[in-house]
C-alpha cells in the first residue's frame, strides 16, 4: 500500500464538556445510590430498615414479598441492577461530554450595555408594526439564553414572531465592579437604565417579564417604576422562601454562612458551589437524566435538545458576594421578601403596593421553586391573574407543546394589558 492510499486519519475528538457540573458531586451521588442499595439488604432481612409512614400498605406488601425471596438470589439481583444503572449513568455522561452538538445561535444586536450587562434586541424588524415591547429579565445565576436556547426552543424569538418586540437582559459574569454589587445596584443601576433604553427605542411602555430570580428583580423594578411599564409577568418566581420546604431553605442559608470565607476572599460565589446547591434539591436527578439520555439516538432531536439544555445548565455564572449574602442569608434564611423586609435602595418591596396588572405563572411540577412559594406572591398582588401550567420550572421554556399551549396564553394576556 502506497502512502497516498493510506486511509485518512479520523478527525480529532473534540475536547470533552466540563459537565455535568460539578461532576465529582454527581458521580458520588450515583455511586452512593448504588452502594446504599446493597447496604440496605441486611437491614431488610433483619426487619431493621425504617420505612416512611406515608408508604403504609405499600411498605407492608414489600415486606411480605421480601420475606418469600431467596436472600442470596435477591442480593445478586440487586447487585446486577445496581451495576446496570451505574453503567447506564456513566454511559450517558460520556456521550453527553463528547456529543457533537454546539449551540450556534448568534446573539442579536446589543442596543444598550453597562459593565458586564447587555440588552439584546430580538424584534427590531417589528418596529412600526404596533409590536408590544417586552423587557425579559432572567435570573442572575444562570445565563440569559434559556430564553433563547436553540432554534427549536426560543421564547424570545417566538415572541418576536408573534407580534412582540422582545429585549433580553444578559447579566453575564460579574466583573471587577459587579463583584461589589448588591441587588439594589443591579435593579436601580442596571435594570432601570435598560428599561429606559427600551422605552427610548420603541417609544412605548414595555411589558415587563421576569423569570425565576429575575421575577423578584422585575417586581422590585415594577414597584419603583410602575408608571414606566405596561404590565408585569412573573414566571416561577419565589416569594415565601419558607413555604413548601422550610428545612431546605434553612439548609441553603447555612451553606451561605459557611461560604462567607469564600465570599470575602473571592468576592463571588463560584459556579460549582451554586451548582452543588441545585444538585442538593434532588441528588439523584442527574443519574435519572443521564441514564435516560444513554438510551436515546444521539442524532435525534430529543438527544440534541437534552444536550442544549444541559449545556445551558452547566454554563452558569458566579454570584456577586453581596447578592449571595442577600439571597442565601436574607431570602432563604430570614425570608425577607415574605416578611416585608427585603428592601431596594432602602424601600421595602411590597407586592400589595404594585399598581400594575400582574400575571403569575406557577408551574405545577416545579422542583426549584415550590408552588406554595409562588402562590404567596400571587395572593399579595392586588391585581393578579394566575396560570398553573402542567410543566416544570425549566419546562416552561423547553417542554414539548409550550409553543402552542403556555406561550400563547402568556402572549394573549400581555396583549390585553395597556
Amino acid at each position: 500500500m502506497t502512502a497516498s492510499s493510506q486511509p485518512a486519519a479520523p478527525p480529532p475528538r473534540p475536547a470533552p464538556r466540563l459537565g455535568p457540573r460539578p461532576l465529582p458531586v454527581h458521580l458520588m451521588a450515583a455511586a452512593m445510590s448504588y452502594a446504599s442499595s446493597n447496604a440496605a439488604l441486611p437491614l431488610l432481612r433483619n426487619g431493621l430498615l425504617r420505612w416512611s409512614p406515608a408508604l403504609g400498605a405499600e411498605a407492608e406488601a414489600v415486606r411480605q414479598s421480601l420475606a418469600k425471596a431467596n436472600a442470596d438470589a435477591l442480593a445478586a439481583a440487586v447487585e446486577r441492577e445496581g451495576r446496570r444503572r451505574l453503567d447506564a449513568f456513566l454511559t450517558g455522561v460520556e456521550r453527553y461530554r463528547y456529543h457533537p452538538y454546539r449551540r450556534d445561535l448568534a446573539h442579536p444586536p446589543a442596543v444598550w450595555s453597562a459593565g458586564t450587562t447587555a440588552l439584546y434586541d430580538f424584534g427590531s424588524g417589528n418596529a412600526g408594526q404596533d409590536a408590544i415591547p417586552v423587557l425579559l429579565v432572567p435570573s442572575l445565576i444562570n445565563r440569559a439564553y434559556i430564553l433563547d436556547l436553540s432554534a427549536r426552543h426560543s421564547f424570545a424569538r417566538w415572541l418576536s414572531a408573534n407580534g412582540f418586540w422582545p429585549f433580553l437582559v444578559d447579566w453575564r459574569a460579574p466583573g471587577t465592579a459587579e463583584r461589589g454589587y448588591s441587588l439594589t445596584d443591579y435593579i436601580a443601576g442596571r435594570l432601570e437604565p435598560a428599561l429606559d433604553a427600551v422605552a427610548a427605542l420603541t417609544g412605548e411602555k414595555p411589558a415587563l417579564l421576569g423569570y425565576c430570580m429575575g421575577g423578584l428583580l422585575a417586581a422590585a423594578l415594577a414597584q419603583r417604576r410602575a408608571r414606566s411599564i405596561r404590565s408585569l409577568a412573573l414566571l416561577a418566581t419565589p416569594w415565601d422562601f419558607h413555604a413548601g420546604r422550610p428545612a431546605q431553605a434553612m439548609g441553603l442559608a447555612g451553606v451561605g454562612a459557611a461560604s462567607e470565607w469564600m465570599l470575602a476572599t473571592m468576592g463571588e460565589l463560584p459556579v460549582d458551589v451554586i451548582q452543588t446547591l441545585f444538585a442538593s434539591l434532588d441528588p439523584i436527578l442527574a443519574e435519572r437524566k443521564f441514564s435516560a439520555f444513554a438510551a436515546l439516538d444521539p442524532d435525534s432531536d430529543a438527544a440534541q435538545d437534552f444536550v442544549a439544555l444541559e449545556d445551558w445548565l452547566n454554563d452558569g455564572v458566579p454570584l456577586a458576594a453581596p447578592v449571595a449574602r442577600e439571597c442565601l442569608g436574607g431570602w432563604y434564611g430570614q425570608n425577607t421578601p415574605a416578611a416585608g423586609r427585603w428592601a431596594v435602595a432602602g424601600d421595602a418591596v411590597v407586592p400589595a403596593r404594585l399598581a400594575v396588572r400582574s400575571l403569575v405563572v406557577i408551574p405545577a411540577h416545579d422542583r426549584i421553586v415550590p408552588p406554595e412559594s409562588a402562590e404567596a406572591l400571587a395572593r399579595d398582588l392586588p391585581d393578579a391573574t394566575v396560570m398553573r401550567p402542567d410543566v416544570g420550572h425549566i419546562g416552561m421554556m423547553v417542554s414539548r407543546g409550550v409553543e402552542t399551549g403556555l406561550w400563547p396564553k402568556i402572549a394573549d394576556w400581555m396583549r390585553h394589558q395597556g
